[in-house]
């Protein structure tokens, strides 16, 4: 069997003399998330972001607070930009390409994390084909995003390298065919919220058991953030990490018991394969 894909290793620090600007067009919250990102970690300075003043002026305000420059217009964002981030919501993304479609040219990298748009609409939309589509998810607003990365037809190494650097600085970035991007909205996009459930889940049986609610919620979140730190760090398959912690007849596998009987794996199987399907109708009406 083949070897499951690694996280793209983040590259090298950027030197100055590879200083790039980054434009937003929509300065949403993942937007600024990637542009803490990528100032916190030297990717960029602040003074190499742009975005547009917003109908929310807390969200321009946000961007000014980081240093970035804020335009009046999208078009002068793209204009002043090497890199543009389309960060709008889906449901206006075609009506903003066209808008910008006669001001783009093969010299500026789009770069959309759209969900559910695909690459042939961008192109078709923007007229451009150097493109890289990124699906990255809410922990990004904590720098643990789990991000995947396509790349357009006329995209190249040192726009895939760029892209890379951007979404290494706030989580883990994983390459893959546009084939699967509905099954990682299934997993990784929709995934927070089925572990959020099962925090919430494992602490309400804390409490059930006797536990004060906050320390019933703090334990659950951490054996939850530490479990999934150990799948990462030792590279051990979680099945075996589990067996050394289920002794003979002990309290582990009296609850793994219980799991089994509720149909715990099998339930979160089809969860992202009810996801995935459901992303799938969504990208094509």
């Amino acid at each position: 069997m083949a070897a499951p894909p690694q996280p793209v290793p983040p590259p090298a620090a950027v030197t100055r003399g590879d200083v790039f600007r980054l434009g937003f067009i929509g300065p949403g919250n993942l937007a600024e998330s990637i542009a803490r990102g990528v100032v916190a970690s030297g990717v960029l300075p602040a003074s190499a972001i742009r975005t547009a003043a917003h109908r929310r002026p807390e969200r321009a305000v946000a961007f000014a607070s980081l240093g970035a420059h804020i335009f009046d217009t999208n078009a002068q964002v793209l204009h002043d930009s090497d890199v543009i981030v389309i960060s709008v919501k889906p449901q206006i993304v075609k009506q903003v390409l066209v808008e910008l479609k006669p001001l783009l040219s093969e010299e500026k990298l789009l770069v959309s994390i759209a969900a559910g748009i695909k690459i042939d609409d961008l192109q078709e939309w923007s007229g451009q084909r150097r493109i890289i589509r990124v699906m990255p998810n809410t922990p990004s607003a904590v720098g643990q995003a789990a991000s995947v990365m396509c790349l357009g037809e006329m995209a190249t190494e040192n726009d895939e390298n760029r892209v890379k650097s951007l979404f290494s600085a706030i989580g883990k970035v994983w390459t893959a065919e546009e084939k699967y991007f509905d099954a990682v909205t299934g997993l990784s996009g929709s995934g927070p919220a089925y572990i959020f459930l099962a925090i919430e889940a494992m602490a309400d049986g804390g409490v059930a058991a006797g536990l004060p609610r906050d320390l019933a919620l703090g334990l659950a979140s951490q054996t939850v953030l530490g479990a999934a730190t150990m799948v990462n760090q030792t590279g051990k398959h979680p099945g075996q990490l589990k067996d050394q912690v289920t002794s003979p007849a002990g309290t582990t596998i009296t609850g793994i018991q219980e799991l089994e009987k509720g149909a715990f794996r099998g339930t979160l199987i089809n969860a992202v394969v009810a996801a995935t399907k459901r992303c799938r109708e969504l990208s094509q009406s």
